[in-house]
């Protein structure tokens, strides 16, 4: 007896994007192209703009792409079987979106700042975030768990799609940087720094907040060198794309002036090429670009969410048939490029990956929880002080108690405080 899911308003949506083909034809307009290079098959395909990209990908660098995404994997693997253990309040998985985010992530150069949500594990790896250090947020032990500064990769956003308003921003200081820098130097043309844009990632559920409309006209009116990295993975937590858009979401960069392309996210060889381009569009001061990757979120919306409600396994595992990293192994075989040594050494070093992530989470210490009361405001607050005051005096109460539960008892007894949040 086949399975049945509870009936929603969404019943009969389409999984694909042949709905929006139709969208597009009732508008008298041809279907987007997906830009695609290689297919599910492991074979490349050719494209007039991008297959020039894509040959400079040299097979060093198409291996260490893999390795990448396999290391991701792994870590995400590893994150989600922490949570389950205890060892993190929530984790939010990637798997299937591992091309979009290497392929991107790795076409960024060091100059470029990048705006994640909270999902873009494997653009901190290419960004090289310690990804041990990553998990410090979701284990509740930081409000981020690294310094931007080190690595033009920000802290992962957690509110829907005000990240990309606070590219668009860190944009155009970038322009307005490079003028006062040229002005400076007397020369009137940009400095001799090189020239940087910024990626700003959110999903196709965010792309129907008001933040991503506001976002795209100013950098659209100020010509703003920013990406938009939309990655439809088709699922809003349980809302379908289609609920979002009638057509692809790429188009919908037509009604602010600047160009949308869609990829297929799921080939890194296409992601990594087309935002090359875009990248270089942004820098060379042509404007923005949209960029839609078109890919599958294979798993859970986070380790508090249950896909199957919602949708079948049946439409999961056609997706796992384009698997991202099952393409590219068969790419890499055919063409002699690695070999069985190389994707044993693969294995071995997510494996390690794993180690290292798991022990140095265990070892991850609660702070303090006078740290909060610390860093509420930037200077100190005399009600803040009274607060502590009275914290202090209480939980010397429990001063014989065993450490553990004294502190969590703290933290309760803190967060319920009738002045608490003054």
């Amino acid at each position: 007896m086949g399975t049945h899911l509870p009936s929603t308003e969404f019943d009969g949506t389409a999984v694909d994007d042949q709905r929006e083909a139709d969208a597009e034809a009732v508008m008298g307009e041809p279907p987007a192209p997906m830009v695609q290079l290689l297919g599910p098959d492991g074979k490349l395909g050719f494209d007039p703009v991008f297959t020039d990209y894509a040959r400079k990908l040299t097979p060093e660098v198409l291996r260490g792409l893999y390795a990448d995404m396999a290391a991701i994997r792994r870590f995400d693997v590893e994150a989600t079987a922490l949570q389950r253990q205890g060892q993190l309040a929530l984790w939010v998985p990637l798997t299937g979106q591992e091309a979009a985010q290497i392929g991107s992530g790795r076409a960024s150069q060091p100059q470029d700042y990048i705006f994640p949500t909270y999902r873009e594990h494997g653009v901190a790896l290419t960004r090289n975030v310690d990804l041990a250090e990553l998990l410090r947020q979701f284990r509740g032990v930081s409000n981020g768990g690294w310094n931007p500064k080190d690595t033009n990769f920000h802290l992962y956003t957690l509110v829907l799609a005000a990240q990309t308003l606070h590219a668009v921003g860190y944009a155009m200081g970038i322009q307005r940087d490079q003028k006062l820098a040229a002005t400076a130097a007397g020369t009137g043309n940009p400095a001799a720094e090189p020239a940087a844009a910024v990626i700003a990632y959110f999903g196709d559920g965010a792309s129907s907040e008001g933040d991503v409309h506001e976002s795209m006209v100013f950098a659209s009116s100020y010509n703003a060198p920013v990406v938009f990295f939309c990655q439809n993975n088709h699922w809003a937590i349980s809302v379908p794309t289609e609920v979002q858009t009638k057509v692809p979401l790429s188009n919908r960069a037509k009604g602010y002036g600047f160009p949308g392309i869609r990829v297929d996210g799921n080939d890194v060889i296409a992601v990594h090429a087309v935002t090359e381009w875009a990248l270089e569009h942004a820098r060379q001061g042509k404007g923005p670009v949209l960029i839609e990757a078109f890919t599958y979120r294979v798993g859970a919306h986070t380790t508090a969410d249950d896909p199957t409600k919602y949708r079948q396994a049946a439409e999961e595992d056609a997706w796992k048939a384009k698997d991202p990293l099952a393409r590219l192994e068969k790419y890499l075989r055919s063409e002699g490029m690695a070999d069985q040594e190389f994707f044993a050494k693969v294995k071995a070093d997510g494996d390690e990956l794993a180690a290292y992530v798991r022990r140095t989470t265990h070892d991850l210490e609660t702070p303090d929880i006078r740290t909060a009361f610390a860093n509420t405001y930037a200077e100190a607050h005399p009600l803040v002080a009274e607060e502590l005051a009275w914290f202090e005096e209480y939980s010397a109460g429990f001063a014989g108690e065993e450490p553990a539960a004294n502190q969590a008892r703290q933290a309760v007894t803190a967060q319920a405080s009738p002045k608490a949040g003054h």
